[in-house]
Order: C-alpha cells, then structure tokens, then sequence
C-alpha cells in the first residue's frame, strides 16, 4: 500500500465537514440498498421459515457490534450518539436485505467474540481479522476487507520497522492479531495493551509509548486526527477482515456473503470503500474477493483454541 501523503490537508477538511455539520455517512445519506429501499433487498433473498434470518425478521431488528473509536470504519462523533463508518454502512445494508432495523452497539477486540457466543449480539463487524483460532469459537461470512499491519510512531522517531522494536514500549489492543505479531515477531519489545485503540493513541501522543501497532487503516484514521504521527516500515501481515456470526449459523453465513456478493457486484462496495478510506488514503483497495475463508485461514493457522 503506497505511503499516506497530505495529512494537513486532510486533517483540515475534516474539520471543515464536522463545522458544518455534514460528515461522511450522516444520518441523511442513503447507500445503494440502503433503508429506504429496504423491502426491495430484501425481496432478492428466500428467507426460510425458523431460520436465524427469518428469527431477525419477527424481532424486527438486528444487533449488529461495532467499533466507537476506529475511524473510518466505525466511530462516534463528539455530542453525538449513532456510530458511523464503513463497517456500519455494510451493517446498515445487511439490515436492509432483512428489511428491519439495525441497533448498533459497541463492540470492542476483547469482546467480539463473547458477545457472539452469549447471544449479546447477531452479528460482529468490528475490524476483526479471520483466524483459525477464532473460528474454532465463531463463523465467519467474508472477507469484506483486506487491512495490513504496520507501525505508528511520531515523526522523527528513531523506530523506522519491526527490528527497531526492541526494548520500546509498544502498544496495541488486548485480542487483537496485532498483540500476537507483538508476541510472535518482536519479542523484545515492552508490550502495552490496553481495550481500545483511543486509548494506544493517547498513550502515544503523550510520549508514554514509542509505537503502536495495528493494522493500517485503523492507524490511518489516528494519523489523520494527529499529523504528527506517521506510519513507518512496510505491511507485516495481511489481515482479511470477516463478519462474525455465531457458531454454526450457516443459514446466516450464507446469507450475509450473498449481500456481500450483491454489493461487489452493484459498485455498492467499491462507492463505500472511497467514501470512507480511498480518500484518505489515496491507496487503491485491496479486493476482498482476492482471498477465500480457506484463504484467511491459512495466513493464520491453528495456535490456540482450534488446536484438539
């Protein structure tokens, strides 16, 4: 992925948006599929009686977890209540092929997937990388996206790539792929986990850690409230983002790639992602449909709970 350059710029014009009140994927915009066409979505489904979806129907709603404070993919503005972001717009569109409402809660690295196992929510698009491990606990619908690990530091920094890792305090959030890089390729490093990535970016701006690491797009999305901030050493890993469901929701499993087969193929998805992150970034998206579930699972195979 090419290097982010006119972060200043960036940086003002998301000001200049929030001033005047009309942020990327406010409540007025309607996506391709989106509510106001939510009886047509869901006309192009068979939805069989007693399955998970048709359950979703006579709820009228589907509770869908979130990321609050990973921008641009799920995030809430200051003095406001709803999230927004890439991953809520697919939400959004995944309610409206069921035809209800989405509820929106939050859904941290920690908890995504208790929240699926205990019923908290019924679906997870929460930043959230496929592995074998995971899957042994959840399913997985996808990959809708494809993320790459790399480092944040503050510009002058002497840490330009993993080797310089080092006895460096480095943070990153507890479960996610990126503590087990941490864990796995840079041993030396002081590691610092916290529950959400606001809190690694505080950490970082005030000088009580040298880097973070995380894959870019979340990092993305704190060089751009922070331009003092910049990534650094090339992509450590290929990160296949998938849409978690509960274990052996198939019916559902089915469902949700038939949507997001739909989006591919409508430009839905394309519209969404430079919305979203093309513009900021300036990097062309790396196609999701590049990468199979078998795929993502062997870039990161068994080590835990998959393990008999």
């Amino acid at each position: 992925m090419r290097k982010f350059e006119n972060w200043r710029w960036l940086v003002a014009c998301l000001a200049l948006i929030a001033m005047l009140g009309a942020a990327c994927g406010s409540d007025d915009k309607k996506t391709d599929g989106g509510t106001d066409s939510g009886g047509d979505a869901a006309a192009m489904h068979d939805i069989p009686a007693g399955s998970t979806m048709a359950k979703i129907q006579e709820k009228g709603e589907i509770v869908i977890g979130v990321k609050f404070d990973v921008p641009p993919f799920g995030f809430v503005k200051p003095g406001e209540k709803e999230p927004q972001g890439f991953d809520v717009e697919i939400g959004k569109i995944i309610a409206d092929h069921l035809d209800v409402e989405p509820k929106f809660i939050e859904a941290i690295s920690d908890n995504r997937i208790p929240f699926l196992k205990d019923g908290t929510v019924d679906v997870i698009l929460s930043t959230m990388t496929i592995t074998t491990d995971r899957d042994a606990e959840v399913d997985f619908a996808g990959p809708y996206f494809i993320a790459h690990q790399r480092i944040l530091v503050p510009k002058g920094s002497d840490i330009a790539g993993l080797e310089d890792l080092g006895g460096k305090q480095v943070c990153t959030v507890t479960g996610s792929t990126g503590e087990a890089t941490l864990k796995a390729k840079a041993k030396d490093a002081k590691r610092r986990t916290v529950d959400a990535y606001s809190e690694c970016l505080e950490l970082l701006q005030n000088g009580a850690v040298d880097a973070e690491i995380s894959d870019d797009v979340i990092l993305t999305g704190q060089v751009i409230q922070d331009d003092s901030l910049e990534l650094v050493g090339e992509p450590i890993t290929t990160e296949p983002y998938g849409i978690g469901l509960p274990d052996g929701e198939t019916d559902m499993q089915d469902f949700v790639n038939e949507v997001l087969d739909s989006i591919y193929a409508d430009g839905t998805w394309d519209d969404l992602y430079q919305e979203w992150v093309g513009q900021y970034t300036g990097a062309e998206a790396d196609d999701p449909q590049r990468v199979s579930l078998e795929d993502a699972f062997k870039l990161f195979p068994c080590v835990e709970f998959c393990k008999k």
